[in-house]
């Protein structure tokens, strides 16, 4: 195994572990060092053919890692505006509870 496909498998990995484990920061550092990297890595020469397979494999696991911090992303959307729609019932809720403490506490 040569050296640029070694870091590209790398690369590629450590995009995937990070999506894996819901590592958004880890993943959004991965996803800006890949330009710069693949930049470094096509400035030595061709690529050859098992490096070619190497970066197909790499843009695969770019594609699911950013389908991942998609997924995530409208799953905390979805959430946030569940709780915007339920934030006037748990203000009344609340205040409800303060004055019937208020209340119980006077003799």
């Amino acid at each position: 195994m040569d050296k640029r496909q070694l870091q590209l498998l790398r690369m590629g990995d450590a995009l995937q572990a990070a999506a894996a484990g819901a590592d958004w920061d880890g993943l959004e550092r991965h996803a800006r060092a890949l330009g710069p990297q693949l930049q470094a890595l096509a400035a030595l020469g061709p690529w050859t053919a098992v490096e070619r397979a190497a970066l197909q494999r790499l843009r695969s696991q770019h594609d699911a890692a950013a389908g991942a911090a998609a997924l995530a992303a409208g799953t905390l959307g979805a959430r946030l505006e569940e709780m915007r729609a339920n934030q006037e019932g748990w203000v009344a809720y609340a205040m409800q509870n303060e004055s019937a403490d208020t209340s119980a506490s006077q003799p």
